[in-house]
């Protein structure tokens, strides 16, 4: 994708910015698991994951400022303290994927996401020390090349007891260190240029309205309309990735 050739590519990211955002409004999950399905067709395969971790920096970035105070440090340290070197080993490894390969990870792993967010929400998982350092470690390399894992974050800050602003406050710091480290990465490696930067950079800041009208949104619907629309956009676009991925 080159952006100076025309400015309708640029616009079409941020409407459907706009839209993934106010869809992960409605359902309270999901714009990393619904963004990349609307980016992949304007920046490819194989540049979605790049881009989305300088959006979500922007996302993240809010929340840290906004509930700095209840930032849980003892957790975010066990989280980061095998969590970055992973996220680090992850990202180098996406590099080195083929685009069909990453249609087909990706495509599988927006499928599995739903079940999977039903099954964390259900489960009362309680983790030790050690097992904290470990479940770091593993979402740390999962974060490293995918999107939309915030999910699986959430439920093991919540297995150690985090809850309220502090869980949002430590996600969101964990979040962005990690997103930092693969921004990083992915510029070292040439695999986020200026152009792919200023799309994640616009993406990110159209994303923060999304947020307000879901809320309006939400008043005119029934309950819980909002999750499967979510689930719908995200299981259509799995699909179409993983058909990608086939031919």
């Amino acid at each position: 994708m080159t952006l100076g050739e025309s400015p309708w590519p640029l616009a079409l990211a941020c409407f459907m910015a706009l839209a993934a955002s106010t869809l992960g409004g409605l359902s309270g999950f999901g714009t990393g698991l619904v963004l990349p399905v609307f980016l992949v067709p304007l920046v490819g395969i194989a540049n979605v994951i790049p881009v989305m971790a300088v959006a979500m920096l922007l996302s993240n970035a809010s929340r840290v400022a906004a509930f700095w105070r209840d930032v849980q440090w003892l957790h975010v340290r066990r989280m980061l303290a095998l969590g970055l070197p992973a996220c680090v080993a992850g990202a180098y490894c996406y590099t080195l994927l083929s685009a069909q390969w990453i249609a087909a990870l990706l495509g599988l792993f927006l499928l599995i996401s739903i079940p999977l967010r039903r099954l964390l929400r259900r489960a009362e998982l309680h983790f030790s020390r050690e097992a904290e350092l470990g479940a770091g470690a593993f979402f740390g390399f999962i974060d490293g090349g995918m999107t939309g894992t915030g999910v699986i974050l959430i439920s093991m800050l919540m297995s150690v007891g985090v809850t309220g602003s502090a869980l949002i406050a430590s996600d969101a710091v964990v979040s962005v260190i990690l997103g930092l480290a693969k921004v990083a990465l992915f510029g070292r490696l040439a695999a986020l240029n200026f152009e792919l930067a200023a799309v994640g950079l616009l993406v990110g800041l159209f994303t923060a309205p999304g947020a307000f009208l879901a809320r309006a949104i939400l008043r005119r619907i029934p309950a819980g309309v909002h999750a499967w629309i979510m689930e719908g956009v995200v299981v259509a676009g799995a699909l179409a990735l993983l058909w990608h991925a086939a031919r």
